[in-house]
């Protein structure tokens, strides 16, 4: 058998699922104010000091991964996903070349969505014979989410910081600086000082974590990559990514199940960024593609808060 194939994969937004971070280590971590108010991260706890928080049990989680595999069985050439997301995921098989089996089957499907936490035969495609030597080139595209789940209605999230806080929003719909795809139309971008308690806006599972990056900038090339970043599954098939977040100070792991009000990590200023600031976004898999939606807030006695740029957002239970 000729083994010839070509994995190829689309990254979305914030996503680069297909290759794993650091393996898991407990670390100590010490926060304390300096003298102009800023906050400080440090391995070493400072001498003299009282005020200092120590964010022991830090942890750097191995990132999930999706891939697809072939194997050839003498009778057959079987193509499986594999996917370690604790959410489900939706690909695309696309061949350059397939030879010496029979393909197209005649209930050809180009698309799967793969549950989280599992794996999934694709295809089974039996062998010719003869004198025909099975071959394939192959790329895949992959999403997370299942694109026939259906977002509930009339939702409102909690401010993705601690209650009493407001901090101004600097970018969000109509209003576009860099939020000029279909994935991060509806995004909102808030300026705060790095190390600001995020929380979860809404209750969900966590399934995709980033934590180990430092760098951050406004050069694409450079940073566009390097976000730290928290995304979360919610009951109805959206889930929310909070990303810029500062430095190996994420608290939940994949799989977590968190609550709305729940701390999650400190904000930031990693990956492509102009400044310090929290970008938070609620994302569904409309097909293979991924859509920001408009989100609401939940304001002073249970009213609904719609973000605009320039206003500031308070947080409220």
């Amino acid at each position: 058998m000729v083994r010839r194939f070509d994995f190829r994969w689309q990254a979305l937004l914030l996503i680069a699922a297909v290759l794993a971070c650091d393996v898991a280590a407990a670390q100590t971590m010490y926060k304390y104010r300096g003298e102009n108010g800023e906050w400080i991260f440090s391995d070493r706890p400072p001498d003299g000091r009282q005020d200092v928080e120590t964010l022991s049990g830090t942890t750097r989680a191995t990132r999930s991964q999706f891939t697809v595999t072939h194997a050839f069985t003498g009778n057959s050439l079987e193509f499986t996903a594999r996917n370690s997301f604790h959410a489900p995921m939706e690909v695309e098989l696309e061949f350059d070349s397939i030879d010496g089996v029979d393909y197209p089957p005649p209930d050809q499907q180009r698309h799967w969505v793969v549950p989280a936490r599992s794996e999934l035969v694709l295809l089974d495609l039996p062998a010719l014979g003869g004198t025909a030597v099975p071959s394939v080139e192959y790329r895949f595209v992959y999403v997370p989410g299942d694109p026939e789940a259906q977002p509930a209605a009339d939702v409102t999230y909690r401010a993705p910081f601690s209650l009493g806080m407001d901090f101004p929003i600097t970018q969000t719909y109509p209003d576009s600086i860099t939020h000029r795809t279909r994935d991060s139309m509806y995004a909102v971008d808030l300026a705060m000082p790095v190390g600001t308690d995020i929380v979860a806006a809404r209750d969900g599972v966590v399934f995709d974590v980033a934590s180990t990056n430092f760098k951050g900038g406004p050069d694409p090339e450079q940073y566009a990559d390097l976000a730290n970043l928290v995304r979360i599954l919610h009951d109805d098939g959206t889930y929310a990514v909070y990303a810029h977040l500062n430095w190996n100070t994420i608290r939940v792991r994949p799989g977590d199940r968190v609550e709305a009000g729940q701390y999650i990590a400190d904000s930031g200023n990693t990956g492509l960024s102009s400044g310090p600031h929290l970008h938070f976004a609620v994302q569904r898999n409309m097909g293979l593609r991924v859509d920001s939606l408009a989100v609401a807030f939940r304001g002073p006695d249970g009213s609904r808060v719609t973000p605009s740029s320039g206003a500031s957002l308070g947080a409220y239970p």
